[in-house]
Order: C-alpha cells, then structure tokens, then sequence
C-alpha cells in the first residue's frame, strides 16, 4: 500500500476536512509509529516499522484524528495532544474504518483478544462494579450512624476507615444512583455524575455498546452550554494570564542568572 493509497482510505472515512499531505518517510522508528506537524498539515508515517497494511492504517487513522483535531477544533487544542477530545475523535473514526472494511478490529479478531476481554470484563470489571455498589450501600448505612450519633462521617471516613474522603463520597453516589454494575466502577462513577435519569440509562447503554470513557466524557461535554462570556469573567481571565505571565519571567530572569554564573565558573576554570 503506497501514502497515495492510504490517503485515499483516510478520506474515505471522512472527506470533509481541511486538505493535508501524507508522507512515507521510508524510515523505521524506534520511538513511533508515525508523526502529525500541526503547523504544516502532514502526517508523516514511519512505512518500514509494518510488516502488514492493517497496522499502518490503524496508525494513519491516528495521526488523522490530530489532523481533524488541530483543524476543526482549534480552540480545544491545549499543550496536551491526547485530550479526551482526541481519544473521541479517534475512537469514532475507528469505528468509522471499521464499518467501512478499511480497518480490521484486532482486538475483536484475535481470539486471544477476545477470550482476555471476556475473562477480564467477565471476571473483574462486572464483579469489582457490584462489590463497589455494595460497599456505597455499607458507607451510606454508616452516614445515617453517624447523623443519628452526632458524629461527623467525614471523621469516620478519614480515622475509623482510613479513606480518601472523595473516594467513599464516589462508591456511595453509584449506589445511590443505582449504576448498573456491569458497566465497570470507573464507567459507573462517570455515569453517577449525571443527574437526569434517562441521560444515565443513555450513558449505560452507550457503554454497554462499546464506546469508551473518552467518547461518552465528549458527548457530555458537548451538551454542556459555553460558559457566558461576561466582562468579569474577561477581566478575571486576564488577571489569571498577566499573573501566570509574571510569574515565568521571574523564572526566566532566575534561569538567566544561573546561566551567567554557570559561564563566569566556567571562564574561571
């Protein structure tokens, strides 16, 4: 499969982004598969890492989700280039490839995949979900001891259990918001921070169906209305920045010194 071939199979997926370029670098990489330049919209991929096609599109799908994600979603884009807005762009357009028949799943190929998963899901993440479900309803009996008793529960949380006060609050709100167990207790605690029933059923289906944390974390957002931008709020932002701004030149005043003196030692020696 040549770079103009797998472009082909990327625009296939989704033919509505801003044009870039891909490019074989006819390298291997110890370090990565393949590379995006935000700045000169490429995708570079390192061709002699792959001994199968399958492989390097799962890569090329990668490095074009950082594609769609610089382009379509600039004000998102932060320091950090795997953002859960990524991981959800990527899962999507993976489930996309797949629909498609232009990437094959290994993980629901490969028997071992498959036998691991179920074992693991089967085993672990349903079982740890129901015995954290339990225990919310054990920390919530101790809640009503406590209230009946004059006692504060953050205290019993932190001498007579030795818990991270957040931790108990987060086993008791999925008991309390009757989180199905079988989802997993991470996939619970997102769910159980949804008041509206039915959007937590939608959440609990929408796991049960494959899609993961970053995806569901994306569409909450998603629902969530932009933040009004008022003038104090502006004003408040700017305060924020001229600090942050101040407090680097004052480190980069303190790394300019040490330079020096590092120098003048140096000429000394």
């Amino acid at each position: 499969m040549n770079q103009e071939q797998v472009k082909e199979k990327l625009l296939q997926i989704d033919n509505t982004v801003v044009d870039f370029d891909l490019v074989f670098s006819g390298k291997t990489s110890k370090k990565v598969d393949g590379l995006y330049h935000p700045e000169k919209q490429e995708i570079i991929i390192h061709n002699k890492n792959f001994t199968d096609d399958n492989a390097l599109v799962y890569t090329a799908i990668h490095e074009f989700a950082h594609h769609i994600q610089f382009t379509q979603h600039e004000g998102q884009v932060t320091m950090r280039s795997h953002t859960v807005l990524f991981w959800d762009i990527f899962h999507r357009l993976l489930s996309k490839a797949e629909e498609l028949g232009i990437y094959i799943n290994v993980f629901e190929e490969d028997n071992r995949f498959k036998e691991l998963t179920s074992e693991i899901k089967s085993k672990y993440l349903s079982v740890n979900g129901k015995v954290m479900k339990d225990f919310g309803k054990l920390l919530i009996q101790a809640l009503d001891l406590c209230q009946q008793n004059h006692a504060i529960f953050e205290d019993y949380v932190d001498r007579a259990l030795g818990m991270n006060r957040n931790s108990a609050k987060s086993i008791m709100k999925v008991y309390a918001m009757d989180v199905d167990p079988e989802i997993g207790y991470e996939n619970m605690k997102i769910v159980s921070g949804v008041k509206e029933p039915q959007k937590r059923k939608e959440m609990e289906q929408a796991f049960k169906d494959g899609q993961s944390q970053d995806m569901v974390k994306q569409a909450i957002r998603q629902e969530k209305p932009e933040p009004v931008m008022t003038l104090k709020r502006l004003e408040s932002q700017k305060k924020r920045i001229e600090k942050s701004i101040q407090s680097m030149q004052v480190k980069l005043a303190d790394l300019e010194m040490q330079i020096e003196e590092a120098k003048v030692e140096e000429d000394g020696e």
